[in-house]
């Protein structure tokens, strides 16, 4: 049986493995760095595959996260197309797939997660698809060229992403939610009801409280019965209705799961229950200063930073904390970026015009509590506006909102006017 040592293994070849590593090596960190992923492909961003992969205009090189040279050039060793089956976190050691052992010193699990099944649509069966991997990608990319129609079961911001890019593609497309409201997690009322707007103005078949009851996945598509008694049909089927994080290695290796989320639970850096093994991304569980609770967040954003605090606590460095948690999706000719959370009682405001149905504007929409801090903050085509505003999102300096919204009066301005007023921002 082949053996190796390594310094670092990173079990995870995603977005927080790979950022890791780049980081150990920004931080100066000496030591052998191992990456072991299930996957062919080296690491790769994941939310371009339900649009520029999806809609044939991306190559696998345009969403490396690195690129191809850039393990040699900073000694990161890669190991593909291998997955971890078990973790000794008493001996330090880890088996492979392919009956390799490997001991370590520091170990960090960044397995992600599986997309959510849905019963009646096998995962690989014809005309049913799910969309979480390159490979995903491409086979759901061939089959839009093959066919005229899909059914998206699922209107979170995947499952919308898919609908935008059918329409794109020139396929008619239905969307099942079976909430009463579009994203209504991370959304106001208001802004479900200005996003279902655009869905429906760009030819999208939108079903809200539409439960399925029954699929019936046949050769010629798919038929999907409603709780209702309503049959929709299409040429195939593709299920977004969410993430399972992949938490099986370590819960054979005995770490700690948070009871509620599902995500590995780690401390302030990172580190799991057991000293020396760390988890990041997807797959993790975390006391956000932010929300001061302890959450499991899919983000690209969240990925980054737990790697962050992962390496530094491994090299011995400093490292910046959590900042408000960022979200955003390109969807129907407009970019929508979240930053922060929804909570109860935050009054809304409006800088900039939200257009109609057929014209998506450029807008913020700034959610603020009585104290006057902004805790959940939206960007429609309004990318460069929600990052002048990030730092006093972040630092819940309180400031005056609708001065904020008044669009005649510079954005950046009125950031830092707030800020000065607020020298010594905490987080408490």
């Amino acid at each position: 049986m082949a053996s190796r040592d390594t310094d670092v293994l990173i079990v995870g070849a995603g977005q927080a493995g790979a950022s890791a590593a780049a980081a150990l090596r920004d931080f100066g960190y000496p030591g052998r760095i191992l990456i072991v992923g299930a996957e062919q492909a080296l690491p790769y961003e994941r939310p371009p595959l339900s649009k520029a992969m999806l809609a044939g205009s991306g190559a696998v090189s345009d969403i490396l996260i690195h690129p191809a040279g850039f393990h040699a050039e900073k000694g990161v060793e890669t190991l593909l197309g291998v997955a971890v089956s078990s973790l000794d976190v008493q001996g330090r050691t880890a088996t492979l797939t392919d009956g390799a052992r490997t001991t370590w010193r520091h170990c960090l699990i960044a397995t992600g997660g599986q997309a959510r099944t849905v019963a009646g649509l096998a995962p690989g069966a014809a005309r049913v698809h799910y969309l979480r991997t390159i490979a995903d990608a491409l086979r759901l990319r061939e089959a839009m060229r093959q066919h005229r129609s899909v059914l998206v079961v699922g209107g979170g911001f995947l499952g919308l992403e898919v609908a935008s890019t059918a329409r794109t593609l020139g396929l008619s497309a239905t969307v099942l939610e079976s909430a009463d409201r579009l994203l209504g997690r991370v959304m106001p009322p208001a802004l479900s009801c200005w996003l279902r707007e655009a869905v429906c103005a760009a030819g999208v078949d939108l079903r809200l409280d539409a439960r399925c009851e029954a699929f019936d996945v046949h050769a010629d598509g798919v038929v999907v019965t409603l709780a209702s008694g309503e049959k929709v049909s299409a040429d195939m089927v593709v299920a977004a209705i969410g993430l399972v994080p992949e938490v099986g290695l370590a819960r054979r290796a005995g770490l700690k799961i948070h009871p509620g989320n599902g995500g590995i639970a780690v401390n302030e850096r990172c580190e799991t229950s057991a000293p020396g093994v760390y988890a990041a991304g997807d797959c993790s569980s975390q006391h956000h200063p932010f929300v001061d609770a302890e959450i499991r967040l899919e983000s690209w954003q969240n990925a980054n930073e737990q790697a962050r605090l992962v390496a530094a606590a491994i090299a011995g460095q400093p490292a910046a904390t959590l900042t408000a948690p960022w979200f955003w999706s390109d969807q129907f000719g407009a970019n929508l970026q979240i930053l922060g959370v929804p909570v109860p009682g935050l009054e809304y405001h409006c800088r900039g015009e939200p257009g109609d149905g057929d014209t998506a504007g450029k807008f913020l929409l700034l959610g603020a509590n009585d104290a006057g801090q902004i805790l959940h903050a939206i960007a429609v085509n309004a990318g460069g506006e929600l990052r002048m505003l990030k730092p006093l999102v972040d630092s819940r300096t309180p400031c005056d909102p609708l001065a904020l919204c008044d669009a005649a009066s510079p954005l950046r301005q009125q950031v830092r006017a707030a800020l000065a007023r607020t020298p010594s921002p905490t987080l408490s």
